[in-house]
């Protein structure tokens, strides 16, 4: 029997739902996608794009209907994106659906709806009430985020010891790799404390949960500038990173169309897509690569057959 997956549909005004579709029938031979998008708003996304509805494109009713403005910064957009995927996770929270993966959404629309949350990572960890570990990548490279969607001034007061303890220790136990390098926060780690006094706490973590796990695990402060070399990365490819764009700048400058994110640290499976909403292209008939979703829905289903 196919898993069966909830697929928050995103931000309509933006290209996920001509992801789903156009994927459609590559995805329903892998898995039974469930789709949290009601009818009247899936009609209309269709008519735009000039798309056929499959006959078996399954749907889980999202309440909500409003107009469709391709490209468009938008709070009922916003609103419903925010709906969809408290949808599929309720479905996964209950057992009806094996795991979530999502289609982009937008983080001003999010904010013009006053939606609290900053992104789906944030959403995850106060619904849970568990500290969500942001992880990107494929095959050939992965990054975790020790800080996410903050502004970059306030990431020097997020580094402490115990915290960055706690995370590397949650981090190991959810991938289980003996080999994680740990990037420090300043240009050349600091030069010994030349350029800032992070990279101390930065060291004191790492010795910590090595001593915590009983094993070498992780390895560090390393170098940022040098850590996503071609050298380095046929010896590493999981890589805990300070701020977001320190980890996601080299990721998608490498691998961008293969690329997923996925949560870790929490009770149900999620995955998404490694890209945004790309308002600039939406429903203009534009060849929209589609292997970052196929990726997702691929991981999603690796993962709940690991757990079996």
């Amino acid at each position: 029997m196919k898993h069966k997956i909830a697929i928050s549909i995103g931000d309509l005004n933006g290209i996920g739902l001509q992801i789903a579709l156009q994927s459609h029938e590559k995805i329903k031979k892998i898995c039974k996608p469930i789709y949290c998008i009601n009818n009247e708003m899936l009609k209309q996304g269709a008519k735009l794009l000039n798309l056929k509805i499959p006959n078996d494109f399954e749907i889980h009713k999202t309440n909500g209907e409003f107009e469709i403005k391709p490209g468009q910064v938008s709070k009922k957009s916003g609103k419903y994106s925010y709906d969809s995927f408290i949808d599929a996770i309720n479905l996964t929270k209950k057992r009806k659906t094996n795991a979530v993966v999502t289609l982009p959404i937008n983080k001003e629309s999010w904010n013009k709806a006053n939606i609290e949350f900053k992104g789906h990572t944030e959403v995850l960890r106060s619904y849970f009430g568990q500290n969500a570990i942001m992880m990107l990548g494929c095959k050939k490279m992965f990054v975790a985020l020790y800080t996410e969607h903050i502004a970059l001034k306030k990431v020097p007061k997020k580094i402490n010891e115990e915290d960055l303890t706690t995370f590397l220790c949650s981090f190991y136990k959810n991938v289980n790799q003996d080999n994680i390098q740990v990037l420090g926060l300043n240009p050349h780690a600091s030069d010994n404390g030349v350029l800032g006094n992070e990279e101390v706490e930065i060291f004191k973590a790492i010795k910590n949960a090595n001593k915590i796990l009983k094993k070498d695990i992780f390895k560090g402060p390393v170098v940022p500038d040098t850590a996503f070399s071609k050298t380095n990365r046929k010896s590493c490819k999981y890589f805990v990173c300070m701020y977001h764009d320190q980890g996601l700048a080299p990721l998608k400058a490498l691998y961008f169309d293969q690329s997923i994110n996925v949560s870790l640290n929490l009770p149900i499976i999620r995955t998404s897509v490694d890209h945004g909403t790309a308002f600039d292209i939406a429903y203009k008939d534009e060849n929209i690569n589609q292997k970052s979703y196929l990726n997702s829905i691929k991981e999603a289903i690796n993962l709940i057959n690991s757990k079996k």
